[in-house]
Parts: C-alpha cells; sequence; structure tokens
C-alpha cells in the first residue's frame, strides 16, 4: 500500500506530457520550423493529428485548458474557416507523405461546434489527408449532447469518446461549476454504445472542494456499473494565479495535501481491484482495451493527450494553441483565436511557440515518458544511474526505487512518486513553484 513521503511532494513538478514541457517553449521557434518539419515527413511515416476545438457552452470553473464560451454565432464559423485554411496548408507542406493512423478532437467541447459544421470538418480531413485505418477519437461534454449530435455519432465511426465527469456528487459539481446528472451521462453512454463505440473513458478528478473519500467512492462506484474501458484520475490543480476562473472556487473547501494522497490512494485500490489495471500513474484500463493491452506489454506512451497506446512518431496539432510533436521539434500554434486566424489569412501556418529538441532532449524525453509510463528505463542512454544517485538516494531510501545494471525500476508504491521520480532527469527545472501544480 501507499505510504505517504510528504517531503518527496513538495516541490510541483509538470505532468510531463511532452519533454521539454510547454513551460520550456519559447518565440524562437515558429512557421519556417514547422515547415521544415512537415518537409521532413517520409511517405511511410506513420502520423496522429489533433484537432482543438476552443469552445466550451458552459465553462467549467476548474478547467485549465484553452477554452472560451460558444455563445456567438460568427465567432464559431470564423474558427472553423480558419481550421479549414490550415487543414489545407499542412495538407499542402506533406504533399500526400505520411500514413494517418488517428484523429483526435479536444478541446474545449468539439460538440460545441454545431453538428454540420463539425461532419463538414471531419470529411474535410478525410479528403485532405493520406488516412489509414484512422482511429477517430474525440471528447464529448454530456451537457452539449443535443439531438443533432446523437444523429451525428449514430452516423459516425468513432472508437473512442472520453467524457469530462470530474465528480457525480450534486454538491462538489456545484462546487466546480459543472452540473450533469447521473442520468444524463447514464443516457448518453447508453446512446453512445448503441452507436457502436467500443472505447470509453470517464475523466474523474479528486482534491475537489468538498470532496471527501465516501464522496470520491460514491463516483467511483456509480464510474465504473457504467463500464467504461478507461478512466483516468486526475489530482485537481488549483492554480489561480494562472488560471483566473479557478477564483470562483472557494479553495477554503478544498482537501488538503494528506487528504488528497489518500484520496489518489483509495482511488487506486479501489479501481484495481475493480478489475482496472494501473496505466502509468493517474489512468486505468480493463484488460481488453487497447490501452490495457498496451500497458499489459510495456508500450505505452505518453503526449499532449495523456497516456496513450498511439505509437505513432509524429503528432501533428492543428486548430488555436494545439501542439504538433515531431523527434526533433515541439512546436505551438497560437494561443489566441484572433492572432491564430491573422496567420492563416496571412497564408502562414499559425505556429508561435516550441522547442528544437536536441539529442540530449530526446534521450531525457525517453527516459521521463518510460518511467511515467511503464515504470522503468535505461539510464545508460544518458550517463548511467551513478549521475543521479544524490537525487535518487531519498527514493530508494524508502523502497520506492530500485536500480540494477543502469536500469531504474519503480516499485508498485512508488506510483504516486513517478512525476517527482521522473522530474530527477529534466534538465530545464528551475521554475517557481507557482509554474506547475502538485504531484498528488
Amino acid at each position: 500500500m501507499w505510504k505517504y513521503y510528504p517531503e518527496l511532494l513538495e516541490r510541483p513538478v509538470p505532468r510531463y506530457t511532452s519533454y521539454p514541457t510547454a513551460a520550456d517553449f519559447d518565440d524562437n521557434v515558429g512557421s519556417s520550423d514547422l515547415e521544415r518539419a512537415l518537409a521532413d515527413v517520409r511517405l511511410c511515416d506513420d502520423i496522429s493529428l489533433y484537432v482543438h476545438i476552443p469552445y466550451c457552452d458552459q465553462i467549467c470553473w476548474y478547467c485549465g485548458c484553452n477554452t472560451g464560451r460558444a455563445n456567438r454565432t460568427h465567432r464559431l464559423t470564423a474558427y472553423i474557416q480558419a481550421l479549414f485554411v490550415e487543414i489545407n496548408l499542412v495538407a499542402a507542406k506533406l504533399n500526400h507523405r505520411g500514413r494517418v493512423k488517428r484523429i483526435a478532437f479536444g478541446g474545449g467541447s468539439p460538440n460545441a461546434l454545431p453538428a454540420a459544421d463539425f461532419k463538414a470538418l471531419v470529411v474535410h480531413l478525410q479528403t485532405a489527408f493520406q488516412l489509414d485505418q484512422a482511429v477517430f477519437s474525440i471528447e464529448l461534454d454530456p451537457r452539449s449532447y443535443l439531438l443533432e449530435w446523437r444523429d451525428l455519432v449514430d452516423g459516425m465511426a468513432m472508437d473512442n469518446v472520453s467524457l469530462g465527469i470530474q465528480s457525480f456528487d450534486p454538491t462538489v459539481q456545484a462546487a466546480i461549476g459543472r452540473v450533469q446528472p447521473l442520468d444524463m451521462v447514464t443516457d448518453m453512454v447508453a446512446h453512445l454504445r448503441d452507436a457502436g463505440v467500443s472505447s470509453l473513458n470517464f475523466d474523474l478528478m479528486y482534491g475537489l472542494p468538498g470532496q471527501t473519500i465516501d464522496i470520491l467512492q460514491e463516483t467511483l462506484e456509480q464510474t465504473v456499473a457504467l463500464l467504461p474501458e478507461r478512466i483516468a484520475l486526475f489530482g485537481y490543480a488549483h492554480i489561480p494565479t494562472l488560471i483566473p476562473r479557478q477564483r470562483q472556487i472557494d479553495d477554503s473547501h478544498l482537501p488538503d495535501a494528506n487528504q488528497r494522497f489518500d484520496m489518489a490512494a483509495f482511488g487506486y485500490e479501489f479501481l484495481t481491484r475493480a478489475g482496472y489495471p494501473p496505466i502509468g500513474f493517474d489512468h486505468f484500463a480493463l484488460p481488453s482495451d487497447p490501452l490495457g493491452k498496451a500497458g499489459a506489454s510495456g508500450v505505452v506512451k505518453r503526449n499532449f493527450q495523456g497516456f496513450t497506446d498511439d505509437q505513432s512518431g509524429i503528432l501533428i496539432g492543428m486548430g488555436a494553441s494545439a501542439i504538433s510533436e515531431f523527434p526533433d521539434l515541439i512546436v505551438q500554434n497560437a494561443k489566441n483565436t484572433g492572432q491564430y486566424r491573422a496567420s492563416l489569412a496571412e497564408g502562414r501556418l499559425p505556429a508561435a511557440l516550441g522547442i528544437e529538441r536536441s539529442v540530449s532532449h530526446q534521450s531525457h524525453g525517453q527516459i521521463i515518458e518510460q518511467i511515467l509510463s511503464n515504470g522503468q528505463a535505461d539510464l545508460s542512454t544518458i550517463g548511467g544511474a551513478a549521475i543521479y544517485a544524490e537525487p535518487l538516494a531519498p527514493y530508494i531510501n524508502h523502497g520506492l526505487i530500485e536500480i540494477t545494471d543502469q536500469r531504474i525500476k519503480l516499485r508498485p508504491s512508488a506510483r504516486p512518486y513517478a512525476r517527482t521520480i521522473a522530474a530527477t532527469f529534466d534538465e530545464f527545472r528551475g521554475q517557481t513553484a507557482g509554474t506547475f501544480s502538485q504531484a498528488v
């Protein structure tokens, strides 16, 4: 069972959905760098596409995503038009090279768009790129799952659907600005199953205002009863200085660090006993699901969507704030939708920030990804374990990790410390405490 060592969790650390992280991006990387990376894609390269929809019908107070209210039709129309231009530009730069294996739609909430506009977007992607039996994934908001979207899903093959649940408790929902009754979600799940969705994910949170272990347990029981193939159990990151909308949350009702740890430990125990093996440090998946199979085989990867079974080496992000990742480059589009549209109006790819990934970055990034995703890594590629003896000593002394023949291996009890252990191999970390969230 997990033991709480607060001194090992004092330092806020990244979630490492990339390495280097977004905190390390600068404006020395831009459109020309992205053009070069796209030109280097080979005919045989596997590609994943991510399309960002930065709008929601309702804004949740806890949310740190780049999103705004979908309350103006002309704003959505202008964004979709710009997105089509970007798709055309990227496709032209690829010039039929690369095989698209996956297309993921996130946000925000893709179903904040009119269903007809989203269908046109999918058709445009299918026409512009070379799809190779591509897996389709989408994030959906149950509160915006209206009749037109039900009809759309009925006629469209969506493989993976992710629902933002966070908590089923009405009091907690009200405290975070996301009210969606259990019956609403239950009805939606039944419809998605009838539509042929084979892999369903629930995003849940612990550490929410007014939340207790009993409340978390009830949400977990209700979740397992609905049988999603995947469950992500995140710790709520309260950073109102960086995310102004979080100021609407009463932080006097937030659980303390010890209570958060107990919630994370309880969630882990509950879900593993319910038949959901752990994936990384905060995901769980049924053994029959592709992510569960990847976990059993030790081939889980980590990208901007979290832990994944996606093995593609290239991720191309489209839309405002979307991030693209290549072996030697990470680049992010302009976050502001006005700046995003302005770049495209001038015929330029809307890349605004990023970082070139040196050989050292790639080696350290692989170590960090392997630690977080599969619980072990070969340290010989970055100079060997001896270099890191001092920072790793506390984890060794507490029996959380072992090092044999230059290979680091996390024991099961080390799972809540995975991010702080991974941060040992981060060449960049010198940020202030307010930049990142607590590891648990």
